[in-house]
C-alpha cells in the first residue's frame, strides 16, 4: 500500500515568510544585533572601569576639590580630608569612581554602538553622522561634567552654612563621593540633550513642530527637573542649570528644522 507524502507548496510556504526587503531586519535579527552591541558596549565600560580603578589615587584629590573650594569660607584651617565610616568605605568609593570612569573612558565605543544600532533606519547620508555623533557626545558630557565641577561648590557652600557655626562639616567619603559623582553624570546628561533631540528627530520620532508646540510645557519640566538635579533652593543656582537646558531645548528645535528641510530637498530631487 503506497504511503502518503507531504510536500511543502511553494505558493504557500512564500506566503507565510514573505521575503524582507534589503532595508529591512526580522525581530531575531534585531535581537542578535542587540545583544552583540550591548555585549561590545558592555566590554568598552569594563575595560574603562579597570582604568578608573588604576588611576583613581591621581585623580581623589580632584574629586575632594569642590568640597575644599565650599570649605575656604566654612573652615579656616584649610581641612577638607573626608572621613571613612565603614571598613568597606574606601573600597565603596574606589568602585564608584571606577564605574563613571569607566564610562567617561568606554563612552565612545558605548555611543558608537547605539548610533550603529538605529543606523540601518537611517539613510546612507545621515550615517555619515557616526563620527560627529561620539564626539560630540564625548565633548558634551564632558562639558556638563565641568560645569557641574563649578556649580557644586557653590551649593555645598549654600548646604553646609545652613547649621549656623556651632554645626562643623565633616563628611564621609562614601556620601560625598556619591553626591558629586551622580551630580556630574547628571549634568553630562543634561548637557547630551540636544544630541538626542537631533538622534530622534534623524530617527522621524519627534518633529520641529511639535517641539515648538511643545515648549510651554517643555519649559516648566526642565524647570521641575533643574530644581531635582540643583544641590541647593537659590534661584541663582537653579538659573545656572535650567539657562542651558531651555537653550540646548531651543537648539534642538532648530537642528530638528534643519534636517527636515535638508530631508525634503533629497526626497524632492
Amino acid at each position: 500500500m503506497p504511503t502518503a507524502t507531504w510536500r511543502a507548496d511553494p505558493i504557500a510556504a512564500e506566503d507565510a515568510a514573505p521575503e524582507l526587503s534589503p532595508g529591512e531586519m526580522s525581530l531575531a535579527g534585531h535581537l542578535t544585533e542587540l545583544r552583540s552591541r550591548l555585549v561590545k558596549a558592555l566590554l568598552a565600560l569594563s575595560v574603562g572601569t579597570v582604568v578608573g580603578y588604576i588611576v583613581f589615587p591621581y585623580i581623589v584629590q580632584g574629586l575632594i576639590a569642590p568640597y575644599c573650594t565650599a570649605l575656604d569660607t566654612l573652615r579656616p584651617d584649610g581641612n577638607c580630608a573626608l572621613v571613612a565610616l565603614r571598613p568597606l568605605e574606601p573600597f565603596s568609593v574606589r568602585i564608584k569612581t571606577s564605574l563613571v570612569v569607566g564610562l567617561f573612558v568606554g563612552g565612545p565605543v558605548i555611543f558608537y554602538q547605539l548610533w550603529r544600532f538605529i543606523t540601518p533606519g537611517l539613510t546612507q547620508s545621515e550615517r555619515r553622522y557616526a563620527l560627529p555623533f561620539v564626539v560630540l557626545s564625548q565633548l558634551m558630557f564632558l562639558t556638563g561634567m565641568a560645569f557641574a565641577y563649578l556649580v557644586i561648590p557653590q551649593g555645598l557652600r549654600v548646604l553646609l552654612a545652613m547649621g549656623g557655626p556651632s554645626i562643623e562639616a565633616m563628611l564621609a567619603a562614601n556620601e560625598y563621593l556619591t553626591f558629586f559623582l551622580a551630580m556630574s553624570i547628571a549634568f553630562g546628561l543634561v548637557f547630551e540633550l540636544p544630541l538626542i533631540m537631533i538622534f530622534l528627530s534623524l530617527a522621524g520620532v519627534v518633529k520641529a513642530r511639535s517641539l515648538a508646540k511643545a515648549r510651554p510645557f517643555s519649559i516648566i519640566a526642565i524647570f521641575i527637573l533643574a530644581a531635582f538635579i540643583t544641590p541647593t533652593v537659590d534661584p541663582v543656582t537653579l538659573l545656572l542649570v535650567a539657562g542651558p537646558m531651555w537653550l540646548f531645548y531651543e537648539l534642538s528645535i532648530l537642528a530638528a528644522r534643519l534636517i527636515e528641510r535638508a530631508r525634503l530637498r533629497r526626497t524632492a530631487a
